[in-house]
């Protein structure tokens, strides 16, 4: 599972020219493995073709368009999770401390649940914790996966096969709830949340007003976002 695991971070990370000409051995490693059903590495195939044939402008352009605009499609789990309120710093001071605890040290510009990273270290683990800790965030995963779908973007194959690696069930009750408070981004209903909010001109306030998730490359802005975390 090491592999598929690392391969799967890989494609979520931001499109460059190095990923696109490592597609091939990405494909080769996924097959090679075997750790993922023919169902999932089917639904891999577009994305992969993609990143293989496509402008990379054009590839860059669709991730952020996606991933960086789009609250809803966030590969910062927290997001999901806890959105703005607090306790989403304490849960990322706890994730940090569960790498840290691995032996598992992040870059200083790395979040810990950004996915990418959270599939980075679910690859050292052993195959059973590994999927003991992909079932942790399934609910996620699938949410994801269905609004990926939905979009008609290759990209929701990557969170298919993080399903099926799972291999369990997502919870029913945390999937629904999650999917209730999937952020509204009508640009109408948006709109009306900026007018309502209070002005201010601070750089923590300007990213929470419609700027990046944070996703370009491995974490753009991040510094920008623990900060905001800290000064709460």
């Amino acid at each position: 599972m090491t592999r598929t695991l690392r391969a799967l971070a890989a494609l979520l990370g931001y499109p460059s020219a190095e990923l696109a000409a490592h597609a091939g051995e990405i494909r080769a490693a996924l097959v090679s493995e075997g750790a993922l059903p023919a169902a999932a590495l089917r639904r891999l195939e577009p994305l992969l073709a993609q990143l293989e044939t496509a402008d990379l402008l054009d590839l860059q352009a669709a991730y952020s368009e996606l991933f960086d605009r789009s609250r809803s499609l966030s590969l910062h789990l927290f997001e999901h999770v806890h959105g703005d309120n607090r306790e989403r710093g304490q849960a990322m001071i706890d994730l940090g401390q569960q790498y840290a605890d691995a032996g598992f040290y992040l870059a200083g510009s790395e979040l810990p649940d950004f996915v990418p990273v959270f599939l980075e270290y679910a690859s050292c683990l052993p195959a059973a914790e590994a999927r003991a800790m992909l079932g942790q965030p399934a609910h996620v995963f699938v949410a994801l996966a269905e609004r990926l779908d939905k979009r008609e973007t290759p990209y929701a194959g990557v969170f298919h096969a993080l399903v099926a690696l799972a291999g369990m069930r997502a919870d029913a009750e945390a999937l629904q709830e999650l999917q209730q408070r999937e952020p509204d981004e009508d640009p109408a209903r948006i709109d009306e949340e900026w007018e309502e909010a209070p002005v201010s001109f601070s750089a923590a306030a300007a990213h929470e007003m419609g700027g990046p998730t944070g996703v370009v490359a491995k974490i753009r802005a991040a510094n920008r976002a623990a900060t905001r975390e800290a000064d709460r």
